[in-house]
């Protein structure tokens, strides 16, 4: 499943508390590109242990659509981490692509699930590397080894950043992550997006950015979208179904850009191939090897959206 999902598209990441029943049961009706069952932060202690079970029945019983279908385990820094792996992924069977590692800090906390999850395949009779790892940054630490941990493990498909832990980490006069802070001169997070990205791309990993907590806040949803967006990241987590309708049109090209897209990589094709040119203008527009390049990504994104050329 880890090459089936690696390239799949995950503009919209919903989150699912695993202890609830009911938004377990409604969690297939969304349209959500990525769903993943929460073990962690959203589940409390006491309820831990039994969320697995209804996980794995979540998993197998109900109809999960072609989605990427995701369960976050517990970071390694509690009692956890090897019960989430060991009992969810041996009885979950082969609908599960993905385990996400939260507050992951260096690249031996990723390395340690790859061995974990080797071993686990094996006596649950899944094909090695059956399972992909999501790896989160929400810590200083985490994020000063980005690059080591982005590279640590082929299992690794995406890197999310956790605004909440990681503004808690730096310890920032803010009650609320993953938000605008009006008092700071420009985007708080500028930094961190941008080095998280770097290090996902170098690594031919897919980024995503996590929650905005103001749920019914739409609108200021969809503007803080646009920074993640712009810089180029795949996709961004969802706390409601609200939310994923958004993202799923965000992060998609536009029917236009996708059609000029395919337009200038015909024209480039012409050049290069039969007028044997490297550049060659496109309407007011001089293209080159570069402007492919742009071109396929838009390509890549709209094809993976489910859009098709215009035929007008």
């Amino acid at each position: 499943m880890s090459a089936r999902t690696r390239t799949m598209p995950r503009r919209s990441c919903l989150s699912v508390p695993g202890s609830s029943e009911r938004f377990l049961e409604k969690a297939p009706s969304v349209p959500a590109d990525m769903t993943f069952l929460d073990l962690e932060d959203s589940v409390a202690p006491l309820e831990k242990v039994e969320a697995r079970t209804k996980v794995v029945r979540a998993i197998r019983d109900l109809d999960w659509d072609d989605r990427v279908l995701c369960v976050r385990i517990n970071a390694w820094d509690t009692k956890w981490t090897y019960g989430d792996v060991i009992e969810v992924v041996s009885n979950a069977g082969e609908r599960l692509d993905e385990v996400m590692l939260p507050k992951v800090q260096t690249a031996a906390e990723v390395v340690a699930a790859d061995l974990l999850l080797s071993q686990v395949e094996q006596n649950a009779g899944l094909p090695h590397g059956h399972v992909g790892i999501e790896a989160q940054i929400e810590t200083t630490r985490g994020l000063i080894n980005v690059e080591e941990i982005c590279a640590a493990s082929p299992r690794l498909e995406t890197v999310i950043f956790g605004p909440a832990d990681f503004a808690a980490s730096m310890e920032m006069p803010v009650l609320t992550g993953g938000v605008q802070i009006p008092e700071y001169p420009g985007d708080h997070f500028h930094y961190v997006f941008s080095k998280i990205l770097m290090a996902g791309r170098a690594n031919g990993l897919q980024v995503i950015d996590g929650p905005f907590l103001k749920i019914r806040e739409l609108d200021a949803f969809r503007d803080f979208c646009q920074r993640t967006r712009v810089l180029g990241y795949d996709g961004k987590w969802a706390l409601h179904p609200d939310q994923v309708t958004v993202l799923n049109e965000l992060f998609s090209p536009t029917q236009e850009q996708f059609d000029r897209a395919l337009a200038i990589l015909d024209a480039y094709k012409e050049a290069t191939e039969s007028e044997r040119k490297g550049a060659v203008m496109f309407g007011d527009e001089m293209i080159d090897e570069a402007s492919r390049k742009m071109a396929l990504k838009f390509v890549s994104r709209g094809e993976r959206a489910g859009l098709t050329r215009s035929t007008a």
